[in-house]
């Protein structure tokens, strides 16, 4: 396996050119200078609010220095509240490439898309200087989501990710699980996991968090699709989302943007701090995916049941469908067959270990279904954090 050095040591699976707007204003402005490298691995991301939040600026510094990030232009309106120069001194500082543009001074649209091609040109030729050397499967973050839930998740799809977990884990491996929303009434199962007793004690508290926000919005992460494919109640959900964390012992805690200190299965809490200020944790699928990234995440596995055909920017997405109808009728956007433990044609052992083994060879180059369609969906909103305490992250 071989990854792209970056200057903190850190290896990337991926080599990419990112694009990030830093206000809606300049979203299209943005696209229209990706859109000039369709054969390129120019990405585009970027945050769509006017005002200032600490969380989304501290998530676009650590997207932007993520080790499958080779170089990065931000487009500005020139007005918004974001601090284009901390982001642009975060990105210098990791070695990398970059270059900030300023549609109110570069003279507007074309002008402005002129200038960033030039730019994102220059940067390809750039990054592809950079060095590959070799990288052990201990180096590696690996995400895990679900999304679109059915009956048959919790006893396909998740189980087999959790088995993926646990053999990556035992292989040094760094794996984050989510959401504390979604575990309510699994935080004791959690807890007698944790690798201290001062770290148990804290994974109750987060899910009980999160149990205090959904209550105040008055309603929780369970939705009718959810229904509609077999599940009853938010109980029934946790439990199939808490198997896709496996077996392993949980080492720490991470908030977005927190990054695994070493290997281990890491639990993020993704449930904002605070009193309720901006709705709904995470408004879609992606927006969890995207956290998952500023921790690190090389790629993520995403299970569904009732099916989505989302991917990822930065980060590629390796989608593990639950139900055997649903991979039949999605086989195009699918990289794993989970339904076949739901048909009794393979083992969940059998499964999390193709999982396992298609990591590595993402990891290596190849592509997964959603990178193949081109897919590189990508959200980014307001959330407030307090920092994780050293008991998080128990040495």
């Amino acid at each position: 396996m071989k990854g792209w050095l970056r200057a903190d040591g850190r290896k990337g699976i991926r080599n990419t050119v990112v694009v990030a707007y830093l206000v809606e204003c300049a979203h299209f402005v943005a696209s229209r200078i990706v859109e000039g490298f369709p054969e390129d691995d120019v990405q585009l991301i970027g945050f769509p609010g006017c005002f200032p939040n600490e969380y989304a600026a501290r998530m676009m510094e650590r997207l932007c220095t993520h080790p499958n990030v080779g170089a990065v232009l931000f487009v500005s309106l020139g007005c918004e509240s974001f601090d284009k120069v901390r982001a642009s001194d975060a990105v210098s500082a990791s070695g990398r490439p970059v270059r900030t543009l300023v549609i109110q001074k570069a003279g507007g649209t074309k002008s402005t898309v002129e200038l960033g091609r030039d730019w994102v040109r220059d940067a390809l030729g750039r990054v592809a200087g950079v060095e590959q050397v070799d990288m052990d499967p201990s180096e590696l973050i690996v995400g895990t989501v679900c999304g679109g839930s059915d009956g048959t998740s919790g006893i396909s799809g998740n189980p087999a990710a959790g088995k993926a977990f646990d053999l990556l884990v035992q292989a040094g491996a760094a794996c984050i699980f989510e959401e504390t929303g979604e575990l309510i009434g699994c935080q004791h199962i959690m807890a007698e996991r944790a690798v201290t007793p001062e770290l148990g004690q804290l994974l109750i508290e987060s899910v009980e968090k999160a149990e205090r926000y959904y209550a105040t919005l008055g309603y929780g992460s369970f939705a009718a699709g959810n229904a509609a494919g077999g599940l009853s109640t938010i109980e029934e959900k946790s439990l199939g989302a808490y198997v896709k964390s496996g077996d392993s012992p949980i080492s720490g805690i991470l908030k977005p943007g927190d990054v695994p200190p070493r290997g281990g299965l890491y639990l993020m809490d993704v449930v904002p701090d605070g009193e309720v200020r901006f709705g709904f944790p995470n408004i879609s699928d992606n927006a969890e995916i995207v956290e998952m990234i500023a921790s690190g995440a090389h790629l993520t596995l995403f299970v569904t049941g009732r099916g989505s055909v989302v991917g990822s920017a930065i980060s590629p997405v390796i989608k593990i469908c639950a139900n055997p109808d649903t991979y039949r009728a999605l086989a195009d956007d699918m990289d794993v067959n989970a339904g076949d433990i739901i048909e009794g044609l393979r083992s969940i052992e059998e499964v999390g270990t193709e999982i396992r083994d298609l990591v590595l060879a993402v990891a290596s180059g190849r592509l997964t279904r959603s990178e193949e369609l081109g897919h590189r969906e990508f959200i980014l909103t307001y959330k407030t954090f307090e920092p994780i305490g050293p008991a998080c992250l128990p040495a």
